[in-house]
């Protein structure tokens, strides 16, 4: 059934929207999924694969921008990347056995404990100052990546966010680099999901394209305002993307 004008519209618009958050903070899921489920009228699985695509093009499109203006610590954003690929294949299969619901109490709190730590520590993620060298920074960054990757696979929003809190928080990047790093990690975990979903058919390719358009024109705005303003932009809309994904898994905690 084709989708009305209006419809289409709103979800073109959620789409630029989401690549915008994306770009700088992570988080643009919370915008993009909701929307595709809401108006499309598509069964889950397809919504869940046809929102990867725009997903994946618009990080391409962030991660190059992020790659010519910041370069970002390849040595550290590859081996996180990888990580998070397997992680997020392992997810994928732990999500039949695990219902996602029993990781959503843990994920409220911890992204509630992040939201008071990143505002009481005011200094923190303005200043790169790495905590760890050598082999312990490479193994934390491949750990924080597999997590992450796999918490990708189970659940999914808000997984550029938690990167950036590992990153910033563990490894002690500010959160303009980190927001770099952590798009090379994201389209590591994009890339496992279609590597799946495109042979399954589960793309509706008719609704994927417009969007990734949309998407990436937000992802290219995004991470230039990103880059001009600094880890101070980067760090207010961190802070307001966690409050929103406190929110909505609080929602589904409490309406449950």
């Amino acid at each position: 059934m084709p989708l009305e004008p209006s419809t289409i519209v709103l979800i073109l618009a959620a789409a630029l929207l989401a690549g915008w958050v994306d770009s700088i903070a992570g988080g643009g899921g919370l915008i993009q999924l909701p929307a595709l489920l809401l108006f499309s009228g598509l069964p889950p699985i397809q919504v869940i694969a046809t929102n990867k695509v725009p997903a994946f093009l618009g990080t391409s499109v962030s991660t190059l921008t992020y790659y010519r203006r910041v370069g970002p610590d390849m040595r550290t954003a590859l081996p996180m990347a990888a990580c998070a690929l397997a992680g997020s294949v392992g997810g994928a299969a732990l999500a039949s056995l695990i219902p996602s619901e029993a990781f959503e109490p843990i994920i409220v709190v911890a992204c509630a404990a992040v939201a008071i730590w990143t505002v009481v520590r005011r200094d923190v993620g303005l200043v790169t100052v790495l905590r760890h060298g050598g082999r312990k920074h490479n193994v934390l960054a491949a750990i924080i990546g597999t997590v992450i990757g796999v918490y990708d696979g189970v659940l999914g929003p808000g997984t550029g966010s938690f990167l950036i809190i590992g990153l910033v928080g563990v490894l002690g990047y500010a959160f303009m680099p980190a927001s770099a790093i952590a798009k090379v990690v994201n389209l590591g975990t994009n890339i496992g999901a279609l590597v799946f979903f495109i042979p399954a058919g589960h793309v509706n390719w008719g609704i994927a394209l417009p969007m990734a358009v949309a998407n990436m024109l937000g992802n290219y705005v995004g991470s230039r305002m990103a880059v001009s303003r600094g880890s101070g932009f980067v760090r207010l809309v961190f802070l307001i993307v966690v409050t929103a994904l406190i929110l909505r898994l609080g929602y589904n905690l409490i309406t449950r």
